[in-house]
């Protein structure tokens, strides 16, 4: 059953086509890989789905509403998030703080609730904190929680993104590069999480250059080049491709 569905999704900017007639869906559980020749038009599309850029033309039906240029702090809160290729980590805030921030979603505080230390803001309080202790202990940060974000190694960042994206609550999670300037050890752990991260009932869509990553943790593939579909299917299916070995490679095999 389809938890997002792509329709005839354009994009223009300007003379340049960067999406052109895009259809494809997403089924709920899944881990989906949008793959593609750097330029393909890849983060284009999550920029679209997410309220950053509208379509020239074509929808975006999320479970089963047109959601179509709805702004990314509307999309956030039906359950639609998104990590960056570059980390958007609050530096000098800890690991903790870090996702605390992300679990707004969760409830609020008021001001005055604040200020008067009401039973509603400790309740609201305690469940942020929980909520956060869980993430910590799901993406395995909890022994670096304390830790400055800016501090932490590169796989520790990257791992931390996805951490605040799930203090988020998402069902749809969007993925950009997540294993990006990781060295194997880092990949594979990140490839274990992600599986996490599936068998917790939220769907993933990434975007990712490492193939063997990608053909190891996805369900299937939809390959874009200059902004076209050329491709969709099981990873395997894909991978022997002659259109998607020519976008890759120059050639056909």
């Amino acid at each position: 059953m389809p938890l997002l569905e792509i329709k005839n999704l354009t994009k223009r900017f300007g003379g340049l086509l960067a999406i052109h007639d895009l259809t494809f869906q997403s089924n709920r559980g899944e881990i989906l890989g949008l793959i593609g020749p750097n330029g393909a038009g890849k983060t284009t599309v999550f920029n679209v789905i997410t309220g950053v850029y509208r379509p020239t033309k074509g929808r975006i039906i999320y479970k089963d509403e047109d959601v179509t240029g709805f702004p990314p702090h509307v999309l956030a809160a039906k359950g639609i998030v998104r990590t960056f290729q570059a980390t958007s980590l609050i530096h000098d805030f800890t690991v903790l703080d870090n996702i605390l921030v992300s679990t707004h979603l969760l409830g609020k505080p008021t001001l005055w609730g604040a200020l008067l230390n009401s039973s509603d803001y400790r309740r609201k309080k305690d469940i942020r904190l929980q909520k956060a202790l869980e993430i910590l202990e799901i993406t395995g940060l909890e022994n670096v929680k304390g830790e400055l974000a800016k501090n932490l190694p590169h796989g520790y960042q990257r791992r931390l993104g996805v951490a605040i994206a799930l203090a988020s609550n998402p069902e749809l999670l969007l993925l950009d590069e997540p294993m990006t300037g990781m060295n194997l050890e880092e990949i594979h752990s990140m490839m274990d999480l992600l599986k996490k991260v599936q068998e917790m009932g939220v769907t993933l869509v990434l975007v990712e250059h490492h193939m063997s990553a990608v053909m190891g943790i996805c369900n299937c593939l939809v390959v874009l080049n200059f902004g076209k579909k050329i491709a969709e299917g099981l990873p395997q299916e894909v991978s022997e491709n002659g259109e998607v070995i020519e976008a890759y490679l120059g050639t056909k095999r």
